[in-house]
């Protein structure tokens, strides 16, 4: 697990347990409304101007500072994120030097008012290239909580929680027929951390899937947690077409790598 994993898990704390509380009741609820996402419907939803799922009209919805929205839109704007032009599920965040200001920032106890007006700073850039940010609309969050602004800490909280809950009505996620549906692949360890759960290690499974290790909490607890990243990859490589073939290239070499030492035992 890399150190910005590590990092941002010790911030999570701040809002943990405020969503830990309800998180049963909660996805029961969201998967009896949304249950798993018709991707083919949002990407026509969210691509039509004419459509009230238009991807625009949800965004301006989900940037204001109010709580209009409702479940339905949430898993319509999630989601139809994998659907617009500049969608990258292996974009860069905005900034990078200050990120890199900012890591000694996240490991502390104790922030001073400096340290979070520059948390704040950046979550603001990193949400406006990427609305969907998990991690810095949680370090959003945390910001109006210690700063004192506890209107827009609840408004920002329920926005990331409808996220969650999105999420969290896809499935699962204990088999890979049941996995969670995810757009980015930080999201995986994001929605993990926010449901208190610790990721150890990943691994791919063929053809589609990410198997997340995680720290049992409990005997009866899974392993592991299943994640579908069909149409991530999809979008993906109908952006980046040269890397299809190299993938493909890499897949087969390590098939026969397999072969071959099947045929050696």
């Amino acid at each position: 697990m890399s150190r910005r994993v590590v990092l941002f898990a010790a911030i999570l704390v701040a809002t943990l347990s405020a969503f830990a509380a309800a998180r049963q009741n909660a996805r029961a609820t969201a998967r009896a409304e949304l249950g798993r996402p018709d991707l083919e419907r949002i990407a026509e939803a969210s691509t039509d101007p004419d459509s009230r799922f238009y991807y625009p009209t949800l965004l301006r919805s989900f940037m204001a500072n109010d709580t209009t929205m409702t479940s339905e839109e949430f898993q319509y704007f999630y989601y139809g994120t994998l659907f617009q032009e500049d969608y990258d599920p292996y974009r860069d965040s905005p900034n990078p030097a200050l990120l890199q200001e900012l890591l000694p920032v996240y490991a502390k106890q104790q922030r001073t008012r400096a340290d979070r007006a520059k948390m704040l700073d950046y979550a603001m850039q990193v949400l406006a290239d990427n609305p969907v940010d998990l991690r810095q609309l949680t370090n959003r969050i945390y910001v109006y909580e210690q700063n004192g602004k506890y209107d827009l800490a609840k408004i920002w909280q329920y926005k990331l929680n409808h996220l969650l809950l999105v999420i969290a009505a896809s499935g699962t996620g204990t088999d890979a027929g049941n996995a969670w549906t995810v757009v980015y692949p930080q999201h995986e360890y994001d929605f993990l951390n926010l449901s208190g759960l610790t990721a150890t290690s990943q691994r791919f499974e063929p053809p589609h899937f990410d198997y997340i290790m995680v720290t049992k909490r409990s005997a009866n607890d899974p392993d592991g947690y299943f994640f579908d990243i069909s149409e991530l990859l999809r979008q993906y490589f109908l952006k980046h077409p040269s890397e299809l073939g190299e993938a493909a290239s890499q897949a087969d070499d390590a098939e026969a790598r397999t072969d071959g030492e099947a045929e050696t035992q």
